[in-house]
């Protein structure tokens, strides 16, 4: 019988590092638990309850979520927010990928391209915001007045109009598609030259190259970005409560009604906030089944080099 290896005991300085590891990680976890797990504990409490902003609540079981299925502004917030999820992942990952593969030429002056390409990423978000609603203002914005000049008699009025408000906040969000970019080039970077050198030989073209060896290998970037896409897209919020004007208005015929957004109005503006945290706990489970279904795919989809070596 083969003789099992006998796995020497740990010397006091392993053991000495491992305290020191545990002792770094004990700000982590404490913030993880006082932001966090009580915080999530105590909104679960909170929606069992008829809490409002006014008066201490009582215990009134699942009444809140019962409400929920007559409430049809919450119906509404939730296709509001379901449609810019497949809009805006999509839409954003694509960009983000485009971006990069301009980038990662090499040009001159790529390196400051590149620099001002990130900046708006970087940027206040408000004033980005600010910014693109005067940009896009209907009567005097300069996006409209150049689609006048192109011959467009008629441009829509974007924040004002229930069918165009929501690409105008896409339009705006690709303002931001160089954030995306870098961690895209990143990945493009990455990719080891000797796979195009080998495609260039047997004859592969630039379209063959990118769907056979680039795609694939930028699949785990890709993956990423999209699980991130999806969360930023359900907790949307600021750049529409400045659009909108307030939570409140939810833009022209509630078409920017987002989730956030009414959970915001129902929580701080109505003082309910026994209904706002059953929302934020719907909200967490919508969350937490779309990046597990999200995870159930990725096996299909993502390619890992680390595990076709094995």
């Amino acid at each position: 019988m083969p003789s099992r290896r006998h796995r020497p005991g740990r010397g006091p300085q392993a053991r000495a590092e491992e305290r020191t590891a545990y002792l770094f990680l004990l700000p982590w976890f404490a913030g993880l638990l006082l932001l966090l797990a009580i915080p999530l504990v105590y909104a679960a409490y909170i929606s069992l309850t008829n809490e409002s902003l006014f008066e201490s609540g009582r215990f009134i079981g699942l009444d809140n979520y019962a409400e929920m299925w007559d409430d049809p502004l919450f119906w509404k917030s939730l296709e509001v927010t379901i449609r810019w999820i497949v809009l805006s992942t999509p839409l954003f990952v694509a960009a983000g990928l485009g971006l990069s593969l301009l980038l990662n030429q090499r040009l001159p002056g790529m390196h400051l391209f590149r620099t001002i390409l990130y900046i708006p990423a970087v940027l206040s978000g408000v004033a980005v915001t600010v910014l693109w609603f005067v940009l896009l203002n209907g009567e005097s914005g300069a996006v409209n007045q150049l689609l006048r000049s192109a011959g467009w008699t008629d441009p829509p009025f974007w924040f004002d109009d229930r069918n165009w408000a929501m690409p105008a906040v896409a339009i705006m969000g690709l303002w931001g598609a160089g954030g995306g970019a870098v961690i895209f080039l990143a990945g493009l970077q990455n990719i080891p030259p000797h796979l195009y050198e080998a495609a260039a030989i047997d004859g592969a073209g630039a379209l063959a190259k990118f769907r056979h060896i680039t795609l694939p290998m930028l699949s785990p970037t890709i993956f990423f970005i999209a699980v991130n896409g999806v969360i930023d897209a359900l907790l949307i919020f600021g750049p529409i409560f400045v659009i909108s004007g307030g939570a409140y208005r939810g833009g022209p015929d509630d078409s920017l009604l987002f989730y956030m957004l009414y959970l915001y109005r129902k929580g701080f503006l109505e003082g309910q906030l026994g209904y706002a945290a059953a929302l934020a706990w719907i909200l967490t489970i919508i969350g937490v089944l779309m990046v597990w279904l999200t995870f159930r795919f990725e096996r299909r989809f993502v390619f890992y080099e680390s595990e076709q070596a094995e």
